[in-house]
């Protein structure tokens, strides 16, 4: 199967303890949405013109044109935005299954989590709001707060407040018009999570799928007595691995009904040419970047 990648996957920070590295030498990139130019003639559930993303990570999609077997690859709508095809097999996936698989929430539960600018933090509020769910979005401090805060409302976020913000006795009352959270979700770990903690409900649940802020989860004792409350991880890699192929397909077509449905949009994008991939990766290492860097091809 000959496959033309016209937009590549957006690049992220890592770090040393990532769980899933490929051998080496490799192609990079575990996201992006090609075509498909041609196929052999054993090939029975894709079709040249098909629009197709990659069934797992490692596939490597910092290519112009690469040739798989068809179960490398999981076919997508091709009335999809290009953008929201190219970011659609990781963050969104995680999103949705951090808010289905912990809690039986209920519409007008209220969901915690911070942050919210994050391609997975955006996904969460749209994915929240198309359920009836209710957020509230955690965020650093940054000089844009007011640009960020409007965005992620546009997405229908009902609180954003800043890391300080929710540190303060005042933001209590604040929050009384929100049922108190079941579930907090935390990439950010150190002082963020704690926090999130504290303004978690009586055996709610807090989900951790990353650590940016390179410190450990602190849950207090009094937090786990006296409120019960649950410490659960999740990394969707092993997800895939504990399901079949079918129902990642499954999630993904959902997934795909919400963006045609209008009710979830790619993240922010800045799209850069393949060739200008230093620029692209100078852009993601700055602070307070609110714009994922796309590669196109």
């Amino acid at each position: 199967m000959v496959l033309e990648l016209p937009l590549g996957p957006q690049l992220a920070r890592t770090t040393r303890n990532y769980g899933l590295l490929p051998k080496l030498p490799a192609v990079g990139g575990n996201e992006g949405v090609g075509r498909v130019v041609a196929v052999g003639g054993s090939v029975t559930r894709l079709k040249p013109g098909d629009w197709v993303i990659p069934a797992n990570a490692g596939l490597g999609t910092w290519r112009t044109e690469a040739v798989f077997g068809e179960e490398a690859l999981i076919r997508v709508p091709s009335d999809l935005p290009l953008q929201s095809a190219a970011t659609l097999g990781v963050n969104p996936c995680t999103a949705y299954r951090m808010l289905a698989d912990f809690e039986q929430l209920q519409p007008g539960d209220s969901v915690i989590q911070n942050a919210a600018n994050s391609s997975v933090g955006q996904a969460v509020i749209q994915i929240a709001a198309a359920r009836g769910l209710r957020t509230i979005n955690v965020l650093r401090g940054r000089p844009d707060i007011q640009k960020v805060t409007d965005r992620l409302k546009d997405l229908g976020a009902e609180h954003v407040i800043t890391e300080e913000d929710l540190r303060k006795p005042e933001t209590a009352d604040l929050l009384k018009d929100v049922p108190q959270p079941r579930l907090a979700l935390n990439c950010v770990g150190g002082k963020s999570s704690t926090e999130l903690l504290r303004h978690l409900a009586p055996g709610g649940t807090m989900v951790t799928y990353g650590g940016m802020a390179k410190q450990p989860v602190v849950a207090s004792v009094g937090l786990l007595i006296f409120k019960d409350l649950k410490l659960r991880g999740f990394w969707l890699s092993q997800w895939k691995k504990d399901h079949s192929p079918a129902e990642f397909q499954a999630l993904i077509l959902t997934l795909c009904d919400l963006i045609g449905r209008g009710q979830l949009t790619a993240p922010a994008c800045s799209e850069v040419p393949l060739q200008d991939y230093q620029r692209a990766l100078e852009s993601a290492g700055k602070p307070f970047m609110s714009s994922k860097q796309i590669l196109t091809m």
